[in-house]
């Protein structure tokens, strides 16, 4: 165990001792360091009541506004639901997996106690009839809606620069993006205002927050939870629901609560784990986020992994084209199916008219013609197998590389940015690495790898095959210990 390992066991030991005595209605300072599954285990036992923890949370989240991390927050319901939480708890009633625990909520996923404005304002005041399946899963077990989290606009970004609400900021450098389009949930777990939070994946919208962030996300294989109540860009193939936490067991919980997989994730022996790097993935970085990468592979080698450098093959390298193609020809139609399906009462005309600067041209462009997207939906399908037959051709657990090509910007990057002194494309930036994982439905898993040398986190993401979810996230336990904690921001 290197010392960087053991001073932050030490600490969360720390934390965890101090919440598992407190008993009274006073709040130990350190209640917010502790991860879900040391929360809900002390909530659990009446080590910690409920309303003390969502008492810590709320006064955090109250202290930390400045990120604009929420759209919505109605504390005194937290409360009496944390209180309700304690009393069913006393009297004997069945406690659920996520007991007690606050959980804020992307404002893209329905829940009836709040609007879910979706981040625009022709819904600001949209209260859904029902819960989507996600939320009515995590309710079954206990969990609380803490709040719904602000995100960019219709999730048609990853900067989560909100020209409605306003943008979302990062609490490593308030000056910069939290990625997008989940960017508040992943502010509020990075700022230690919750240890768990609902996101959405339809282009990176989990992981690109996540390697920015500093935190651990799971963009699960397609379908493994419902998106029933989620505002979709794609008609059903690419929006994925799924967790940010700061630990991979918070997400293995998660996954847990929602498909009742309750299978051990067990102790994975890194001693000839093969990991695939391919040159497509790692080409042009930025300086920093190379310098990181290469020493997160230095240490997972130390930790008995095998990197298999193997390129791979070209169809997989048309990812981005082909799910940028399909999805801009899908968005309309499927927007506006779900609009009328909700009883929003809006229609995707108005919808468009109020949206901000940079989201309201995306629907100004042409429509990608019938033609255009056969020929991607083809290459969908090439791609689906070339990675398949990858993994079994070289005999991996994973694929790895950084989600994003640099840090975060500076909030107001929307164009081009420039990386490594050239000048990219975002869509190019935050999408080449993730694209891969929507397209073929991977399961897709993103853990923290460092920091560069001002203090932004990067990121890994491992691919797994499809239907691999819970080996992935097994092989996550053991790749964060070999990988090392980062620093907390500083906020």
């Amino acid at each position: 165990m290197n010392r960087r390992t053991f001073l932050a066991q030490t600490a969360a030991m720390a934390a965890w001792t101090t919440a598992c005595r407190s008993t009274s209605t006073d709040t130990p300072a350190d209640v917010t360091e502790l991860t879900a599954t040391a929360a809900v285990a002390a909530m659990r036992r009446g080590d910690l009541k409920a309303e003390v923890y969502a008492r810590a949370l709320l006064d955090r989240a109250q202290r930390l506004t400045t990120l604009n991390a929420f759209r919505a927050i109605e504390r005194d319901s937290v409360l009496e639901a944390a209180r309700a939480a304690d009393q069913a708890r006393k009297s004997g009633a069945r406690v659920g997996l996520l007991h007690g625990l606050p959980i804020p909520v992307k404002d893209s996923v329905n829940t009836v106690s709040l609007p879910t404005t979706n981040g625009t304002a022709a819904l600001k005041d949209f209260r859904p009839k029902t819960d989507a399946a996600v939320v009515a899963k995590l309710l079954a077990q206990g969990a609380l809606v803490m709040g719904k989290t602000n995100l960019h606009e219709l999730s048609l970004g990853w900067t989560s620069n909100n020209a409605t609400f306003g943008p979302v900021h990062n609490p490593y450098d308030l000056s910069r993006i939290p990625g997008g389009s989940s960017g508040g949930s992943a502010a509020a777990v990075a700022a230690r205002i919750a240890p768990l939070a609902v996101a959405e994946d339809t282009l990176g919208s989990i992981r690109i927050p996540s390697t920015l962030c500093g935190l651990a996300g799971l963009r699960p294989t397609f379908g493994r939870y419902a998106d029933d109540g989620i505002m979709p860009l794609s008609d059903n193939k690419f929006d994925q629901v799924g967790p940010v936490a700061r630990s991979v067991e918070d997400l293995a919980l998660f996954d847990t609560a929602v498909t009742g997989d309750a299978s051990p994730l067990g102790v994975v022996d890194l001693k000839g784990v093969r990991i695939g790097v391919a040159d497509f993935f790692l080409s042009d970085l930025d300086p920093e986020v190379e310098r990181v990468t290469s020493a997160a592979f230095d240490r997972l080698r130390a930790a008995g992994v095998t990197i298999v450098k193997a390129e791979v093959p070209d169809d997989v390298k048309q990812a981005l084209p082909v799910a940028l193609t399909m999805i801009v020809f899908e968005v309309g139609a499927t927007l506006s199916h779900f609009l009328e399906a909700q009883g929003t009462g809006v229609t995707l005309d108005q919808l468009i008219e109020q949206t901000g600067a940079n989201v309201k041209p995306l629907f100004q462009g042409a429509r990608p013609p019938q033609a255009a997207y056969d020929a991607m939906a083809a290459q969908r399908s090439r791609i689906r197998a070339a990675i398949a037959s990858y993994f079994k051709e070289h005999d991996l657990a994973a694929l790895a590389f950084p989600p994003a090509m640099t840090a975060a910007p500076r909030i107001g990057e929307e164009g081009d940015l420039t990386v490594g002194g050239k000048t990219l494309a975002a869509s190019t930036v935050f999408g080449r690495g993730v694209s891969l994982g929507s397209c073929a439905s991977l399961a897709s898993l993103v853990l923290p790898a460092g920091l560069t040398s001002s203090g932004l986190p990067v990121g890994l993401e491992f691919d797994a095959p499809s239907g691999a979810d819970r080996r992935l996230l097994a092989l996550g336990v053991s790749l964060a210990r070999a990988l090392g904690p980062i620093a907390a921001p500083k906020i």
